[in-house]
């Protein structure tokens, strides 16, 4: 009996150091499994990079996204809609954003076209249909693929991502 009390008493203390080296292996396998990983990763993944892009003829550079710049237009357009009771008077402020500086380049180049193809557009809507959001979105859209196609058929590249409003009076 006295050898059952022995192995009793010395199991808790037992038990605990095992837990703990248990527990020290384990944080150490980890911490070596991480810094192994982040050591491939930081030295072999530079070179496979560079062999991959040079393979390649660095396309994937090409197909970086521009950033986004935006092309004011030099005054905003005035014109006359029909509308069921009378006429109304329209002013619309924009501003044209583009991806990368050849497009805004393309786009100063071209603001007398783009401006007489916004006019176009915009004269051709009546005042019930600005006087909703669906109506005005409808016509944002309408000018962005009316310019996009007149440009892309002068310098074959649609140049415009989007037609921003950022003025809008009707009266």
């Amino acid at each position: 009996m006295a050898d059952d009390n022995e192995l009793t008493l010395k199991d808790p203390a037992a038990g605990k150091k095992k837990k703990l080296i248990m527990v020290v292996a384990l944080a150490v396998i980890v911490l070596g499994g991480g810094g192994a990983g982040a050591w491939l990763m930081l030295s072999g993944g530079d070179k496979a990079a560079e062999a991959s892009a040079e393979g390649k003829d660095a396309q994937p550079k090409e197909m970086a996204p521009q950033p986004s710049l935006y092309v004011g237009m030099p005054r905003p357009f005035v014109f006359n809609v029909s509308g069921g009771q009378r006429d109304r008077l329209v002013q619309i402020k924009i501003q044209l954003m583009v991806r990368g500086a050849a497009d805004e380049t393309l786009a100063k180049q071209n603001i007398p076209l783009i401006e007489g193809t916004l006019l176009r557009v915009f004269s051709a809507a009546t005042s019930e249909q600005l006087t909703t959001f669906e109506g005005k979105e409808k016509l944002r859209k309408d000018s962005l693929e009316e310019s996009r196609r007149v440009l892309n058929d002068l310098v074959s590249s649609p140049v415009i991502e989007q037609v921003l409003f950022t003025g809008f009076v009707m009266q």
